[in-house]
């Protein structure tokens, strides 16, 4: 009976660490999706496509830089190789270059934090936009794979 709670004991364990597991990627996930939510509500407005809202601006910047706080922690080893629902996951990269991987999240704090600073109208919308999109995309090229 003791064998039979103790193993019974290690299986819930299990079970509750895959599940803490999968809710970290699926926290992960979703950062990352407000994330591209935020940089598809800049777009418009410097493709010309909308007009410039300052209130939007800074609800997107304060996205972007939420994600740069928390993207250090958001890769733990324990989410390695899970895989995810969605067209994206985590290249293994992100595990066997960390300091590739916190380079780029290093680099892309910074241009966030500037942005704030720096964006006040549609010029500087415009002029500030593709250093942030160049660092998305940086990142993505190397430690996002698609899901297939």
């Amino acid at each position: 009976m003791k064998r039979i709670l103790v193993v019974a004991g290690v299986l819930l364990l299990s079970v509750g660490a895959v599940v803490a597991q999968q809710e970290v990627a699926n926290q992960t996930q979703t950062t990352m999706k407000a994330t591209g939510r935020a940089m598809g509500s800049l777009a418009p407005m410097v493709k010309g496509e909308k007009p410039y809202g300052q209130a939007v601006v800074d609800t997107a910047l304060t996205q972007l830089q939420d994600t740069a706080k928390k993207l250090p922690t958001m890769f733990p080893e324990s989410i390695k190789g899970l895989k995810i629902e969605g067209d994206y996951s985590s290249s293994p990269k992100v595990w066997e270059d960390k300091a590739g991987f916190a380079a780029k999240i290093e680099s892309f704090a910074k241009v966030a934090t500037e942005a704030k600073a720096k964006i006040k109208d549609l010029d500087s919308l415009k002029a500030t936009v593709p250093a942030i999109g160049k660092e998305c995309s940086g990142c993505h090229e190397t430690f996002r794979l698609k899901n297939s």
